[in-house]
């Protein structure tokens, strides 16, 4: 396991790429079709990390007390090295109810993860509607629990909780962007 901190080169107020990704439901989504919502919280994430683990109930905590904001895990693993992020894996996990946020989509080809600079598991980015695509309000530690075993001082996901309150209520998103922990992301060798 190597262990990374996110440093994606986007930066809060930039516009962020557009993606199209099948999800564990057998559907294609993409991000585009979250512009009714006040934000869309984006973490790349994955299976078998003890960081991103340590993170599900978080986020599925955050996907079910936020009506107006989506939660969508992107997996972009090497599934060929690292079997337990398969898709099928990925099903499992959904269907026995571990993992319930709004969507769970794989990236196959890791072109959504490079896009946004994504480096490790998990990497939250909270996205924002902007002039009919989505802009950067928020890329930053999900809470001050950084390490797996780790419980936080407050809220847990408070930071990010933080982020949406404010985004919510139609402010600049002030919260100190302090980078994600995890387990780098699994590129492929081709």
């Amino acid at each position: 396991m190597v262990e990374m901190e996110s440093d994606s080169e986007l930066v809060t107020g930039d516009d962020v790429p557009d993606f199209e990704l099948r999800g564990v439901d057998g559907e294609s989504h993409a991000l585009s079709e979250y512009g009714d919502n006040a934000a869309v919280l984006v973490v790349f994430t994955c299976n078998h990390c003890p960081y991103a683990k340590a993170k599900i109930d978080v986020l599925n905590d955050i996907a079910a007390d936020y009506d107006d904001v989506a939660v969508v895990g992107i997996n972009p693993n090497d599934a060929t090295e690292y079997p337990e992020d398969s898709f099928e894996r990925m099903e499992e996990l959904v269907a026995d109810g571990t993992i319930a946020y709004d969507a769970y989509l794989r990236d196959d080809t890791q072109a959504v993860a490079a896009a946004y600079g994504a480096t490790c598991t998990p990497d939250p980015f909270l996205v924002v509607p902007s002039n009919g695509g989505f802009r950067l309000a928020y890329h930053g530690r999900l809470d001050d629990a950084q390490n797996p075993d780790d419980d936080p001082s407050g809220v847990p996901g408070g930071d990010v909780r933080r982020a949406i309150e404010q985004v919510r209520a139609g402010e600049a998103v002030t919260v100190e962007e302090i980078p994600s922990r995890g387990c780098s992301i699994k590129w492929r060798e081709d």
